[in-house]
């Protein structure tokens, strides 16, 4: 990953056992330098465009494939937000199964983790209820006796008929596999930068990584820090 070329440097006190004098640093990267996107860029369409992810796909893959180079595979994640690669990336189908299997057992991939509802119509072809909230088995909704409700998705070719009280059952079971498998899937969906805006984005990262002035200062791509083993005057 080219991101951490991108980080300035660091001078610091060296606790090596194999040092020559206490005077001695060790230069490593600042890895407590980093940016993020302005929470009112990520609104811009002019400057990004969302991109799916498709089937085993990573980070270095989607930047060559944007950019033209793996090097850019932390360009297409600062931009869509990722900083845990484990946890917000899409795993891959059966990468997603062994999760799935390891974390409920194989025997309760199966078994039911939650109840949803499904999208009914009337007849009219008016919303009476939105899919998706979470409910319990026995969630009922009331509606005009007589009428029959279609349910949308899943049940798309099911006809609702309200019993004598005049409820139907609009729900839907989910099963463990199935919800892991639906938050796998919100993953795919990503905004990333457009290709034309890519070297002004490298230019200002770059300034925006430059040190200010400060006690610390060395250069603009160094600091220096204290060395509490030196005893002053």
């Amino acid at each position: 990953m080219s991101y951490f070329r991108e980080l300035p440097d660091l001078d610091y006190q060296s606790f090596l056992p194999h040092k020559n004098s206490s005077k001695e640093y060790v230069r490593v990267k600042n890895l407590f330098r980093r940016v993020k996107l302005l929470d009112w860029l990520q609104d811009k369409t002019t400057l990004f465009s969302k991109y799916q992810i498709e089937e085993g796909e990573r980070p270095d893959l989607v930047a060559q494939k944007l950019y033209g180079s793996a090097d850019y595979d932390w360009i297409v994640l600062l931009t869509a937000g990722i900083i845990n690669v484990r946890d917000q990336w899409p795993l891959s189908n059966r990468d997603l199964y062994v999760y799935a299997e390891n974390k409920y057992t194989l025997a309760n991939l199966s078994e039911i983790h939650h109840y949803e509802t499904i999208e009914v119509k009337d007849s009219k072809g008016r919303v009476i209820l939105l899919k998706g909230q979470i409910v319990d088995s026995n969630f009922k909704i009331t509606v005009p006796y007589g009428e029959t409700y279609k349910g949308i998705g899943a049940y798309e070719t099911t006809s609702f008929a309200p019993d004598t009280t005049g409820e139907i059952n609009p729900v839907i079971g989910v099963t463990n596999y199935e919800y892991e498998s639906k938050l796998n899937e919100d993953k795919r969906q990503i905004y990333v930068l457009r290709e034309g805006y890519l070297q002004q984005f490298l230019n200002d990262m770059r300034v925006i990584m430059n040190y200010d002035r400060s006690s610390q200062y060395v250069d603009k791509k160094l600091i220096r820090t204290e060395n509490t083993r030196l005893i002053g005057p």
